[in-house]
């Protein structure tokens, strides 16, 4: 059995015009929520044994804050850069090369290519994974390479504004 984790990186902040797209930092917003949500993994008792993240600036910040909310060593985190405007089938191609010895999976990254994948891993129709979101779904497989389109079963989706415990 496999488990993947999508998580879509925090809001992150315009307010530097100067800066390159991958050089975005988090906005206030995007540093509560990104805790946020680390806590509602820390919650669930969800520690993946591997969280691969996009080099962008905003993904790294929302891994190392939910990583530190779940107790994942930073030192662990790998950056990936093929996740950097990656699609469905680039995506994919990540997720097949995951050593075998791994069984959950905790990527980070960005829209519209998260949504995309989230949609084809499995029989959902989830309009868009917003800022902080996290998607998860598990496959009866052995490998990573035997992970594939509509091979998913759904378990979860998540995100800041959806209801907890009768609250917004």
């Amino acid at each position: 059995m496999k488990t993947l984790y999508l998580v879509r990186h925090a809001k992150s902040s315009w307010d530097f015009p100067e800066l390159t797209d991958i050089d975005r930092p988090l906005n206030k917003r995007g540093q509560r929520n990104a805790p946020e949500m680390g806590e509602r993994l820390a919650k669930k008792g969800i520690l993946p044994d591997l969280m691969l993240t996009s080099p962008a600036k905003r993904a790294i910040d929302t891994c190392r804050e939910i990583a530190g909310k779940i107790g994942y060593p930073a030192e662990k985190i790998v950056v990936n850069k093929k996740i950097y405007h990656a699609y469905t089938l680039e995506l994919l191609d990540i997720v097949s090369a995951q050593p075998n010895d791994i069984n959950s999976l905790m990527l980070f990254g960005h829209n519209p290519g998260f949504t995309g994948f989230a949609n084809k891993l499995c029989h959902v129709d989830i309009h868009n994974i917003p800022t902080s979101g996290i998607f998860c779904c598990t496959f009866d497989v052995e490998t990573w390479e035997d992970v594939d389109f509509n091979g998913g079963e759904f378990v979860f989706f998540d995100y800041p504004k959806k209801e907890q415990n009768g609250q917004l």
